[in-house]
């Protein structure tokens, strides 16, 4: 695939046709009508539940390229919230809709579930913390003696309670999430999450990219089929490692965020909103492993 179109940086969109019924730390969604949402990816980047002040030139454009890769290339393991609802019709005004072609959807309107289904395949992040504190990952028992970053036997399922914009989202077990959701829908987000996980990561892998955990979002459709939503297996909602500098016992470079997020450990910040400003070499560099992360994925 080409490298996306370049257009201004965004750090917040606005629409002056649609109403805004949501922000998040990265996205705004507007409403379309009552089946459809215009999910416009804007370049904001969020550390540690912050948002911080400066925008990454690119980023929402290779958000939606690698999203719309993904809901494609899955298709066969589950349905996803795409349609071909044209963007001219949802956003009639020519200019406005200028900044959004390369990086806004159209998309099915569904009850998104209060669940994050959270995959790991290698030991790193909150689950290496509470590995070292409990010799376990969201209750889910692993063997003795692992290293930082080791690969699991297989990978593991390890849900979160979505959280408010700025809050942490909570680690829960398995148990609670069917508490939360039902067993039935419970157990379909699980072997779902998983099936999509380990064909992604095959594909990644070949391509030189290791896909250490990755988080996916459902919905539910009036018929209360699973459904796939937000975006998928992007350097937001992934840590993507190169293969070739891939070595257990050490944080690897990665072709996401975590290199943002490295920076500003070595700063005095308390990890509280406001975010600090980030220099334009860490800006720059950011950039350029989003649209790396890109091009090995759909090369």
């Amino acid at each position: 695939m080409s490298e996306p179109e370049s257009s201004p940086p965004m750090f917040e969109s606005r629409l002056s046709g649609l109403r805004r019924i949501h922000q998040g730390k990265v996205r705004d969604i507007y409403e379309v009508d009552e089946q459809h949402i215009l999910i416009v990816t804007t370049d904001r980047l969020s550390a540690f539940d912050v948002v911080l002040p400066d925008p990454i030139p690119g980023k929402g454009a290779v958000l939606t390229r690698i999203s719309r890769f993904w809901f494609e290339k899955t298709r066969h393991i589950t349905p996803n919230h795409m349609c071909d609802y044209p963007l001219e019709r949802a956003v009639p005004d020519a200019e406005e809709r200028r900044h959004l072609i390369d990086r806004s959807m159209v998309v099915r309107r569904l009850r998104a579930l209060p669940v994050e289904a959270v995959v790991r395949g290698y030991l790193i992040g909150s689950g290496w913390k509470d590995y070292q504190r409990t010799g376990s990952v969201c209750g889910v028992a692993l063997p003795a003696g692992l290293q930082l970053a080791e690969r699991l036997q297989e990978p593991i399922f390890t849900p979160a309670a979505k959280a408010d914009v700025g809050a942490h989202d909570e680690n829960i077990d398995y148990q609670q999430m069917v508490a939360i959701l039902g067993p039935a829908v419970a157990e379909q987000v699980r072997a779902t999450a998983l099936a999509l996980y380990t064909y992604a990561a095959e594909h990644a892998r070949a391509r030189g990219i290791i896909i250490a955990d990755t988080k996916f979002e459902f919905g539910l459709d009036e018929a209360g089929r699973l459904v796939l939503i937000d975006e998928a297996l992007t350097p937001d909602s992934s840590r993507f490692w190169p293969v070739d500098s891939y070595r257990p016992g050490a944080s690897p470079p990665s072709f996401d965020k975590q290199f943002v997020r490295d920076y500003l450990e070595t700063l005095d910040w308390d990890k509280r909103a406001p975010g600090p400003r980030l220099p334009s070499e860490i800006i720059e560099r950011t950039a350029a492993k989003y649209a790396e992360a890109l091009r090995r994925l759909t090369s």
